[in-house]
């Protein structure tokens, strides 16, 4: 992370930006994934789910993507689905606006349909793509998005890898070190995130680690790390998968974020996962990153959280003073009004 960008990030957040927005661009996939937390029946706090909204497309979807960016101004930008790229159409007019404006934007796809190659010249925008697991697992999880398909899919353009592990994945031994082998040697590959599958509130199902696989991949990650580059795993990292923040009030990702749903007015809360996700075993790899982002030191004593802090409440008053809507994290601050929390702007770069 370049201390250049972070300065940024903290001066826009005190003029009021928001500093993540995600948007379900669609209701449409064409894959029935187990475990998909975007169609469940919770999702959206369990009124009414994902498929049952009215999504948009054409001019409406890009006015309305670009009308929650006016209303934001969001430092990054995740657009998810569904399955983004049913709407590849309307992206092919979002992004390149949003590269414009100095917008970091990620589409987030099963790479079910070819990534336009000409995506891949626009500045401070990448692509991540989902793979869980080797074909053994990914090509029944994810029919018909399989190895064979993304593969060709790929070819020309250069990508993010997102791997959730599941437990049925930590059965054989060297699993861990055969995927990230695997996508490391692809040159269509910039780099690979990890995240622990994040399971609802009580909920019981055969994803789910258990307390000793959590500590298993916390101990590979490292050592995967130093063999291969592209795994995106810092110092503290593994650390943070297995201390998840205990509620949403306590986790950075979820107080800087605002999700919308495809209906670009519903909103998904308390995070992306929506509805009512067990903290204690999150493992979202942007909640990892952002939790050991904030305990980073700047300067002695001096961490990311503490001058976060100092930034945050200035972007409350500037807010205010300017009649914006407030940032999430100011929303639930008010209910919490003793909590504290910190601020970080994560880049891939």
């Amino acid at each position: 992370m370049r201390t250049k960008n972070v300065f940024q990030s903290w001066s826009k957040v005190l003029r009021g930006h928001t500093p993540m927005l995600s948007i379900e661009i669609t209701r449409e996939c064409p894959l029935h994934c187990p475990g998909c937390y975007a169609y469940g029946d919770n999702h959206l706090g369990g009124e009414v789910t994902l498929r049952e909204l009215s999504d948009k497309r054409g001019d409406d979807l890009v006015r309305g993507v670009l009308g929650l960016v006016d209303r934001h101004k969001p430092l990054q930008v995740t657009l998810v689905g569904g399955e983004p790229m049913v709407r590849h159409r309307e992206l092919s007019r979002i992004l390149p606006e949003l590269s414009s404006r100095g917008i970091y934007t990620m589409v987030v796809t099963s790479a079910i349909i070819p990534i336009p190659i000409e995506w891949m010249q626009l500045p401070r925008f990448i692509v991540a793509v989902s793979i869980d697991g080797l074909p053994e697992h990914h090509n029944v999880r994810r029919h018909p998005a399989t190895y064979e398909r993304i593969l060709s899919n790929l070819a020309g353009r250069l990508v993010n890898i997102h791997w959730t592990i599941t437990a049925p994945m930590l059965e054989r031994p060297g699993y861990m070190e055969e995927y990230v082998r695997f996508w490391s040697e692809r040159e269509e590959v910039r780099s690979i995130w990890v995240s622990i599958y994040s399971p609802q509130r009580g909920e019981q199902s055969a994803e789910m680690l258990t307390a000793a696989q959590r500590e298993h991949v916390a101990r590979e990650l490292p050592t995967l790390r130093q063999r291969y580059p592209k795994l995106l795993t810092p110092q503290g990292y593994a650390e943070a998968l297995l201390n998840p923040p205990a509620s949403p009030r306590d986790c950075t990702f979820s107080r800087l974020s605002k999700n919308y749903s495809a209906d670009l007015a519903t909103r998904v809360e308390p995070c992306v996962l929506g509805g009512d996700p067990d903290c204690s075993q999150c493992g979202c790899s942007a909640s990892a990153a952002a939790h050991w982002i904030t305990e980073m030191k700047l300067a002695g004593p001096l961490k990311v959280k503490h001058m976060l802090h100092g930034s945050m409440r200035i972007g409350n008053a500037v807010a205010r003073l300017q009649d914006v809507t407030q940032p999430a994290w100011r929303e639930r601050e008010q209910a919490s009004p003793k909590r504290q929390t910190s601020l970080v702007q994560i880049s891939t770069e």
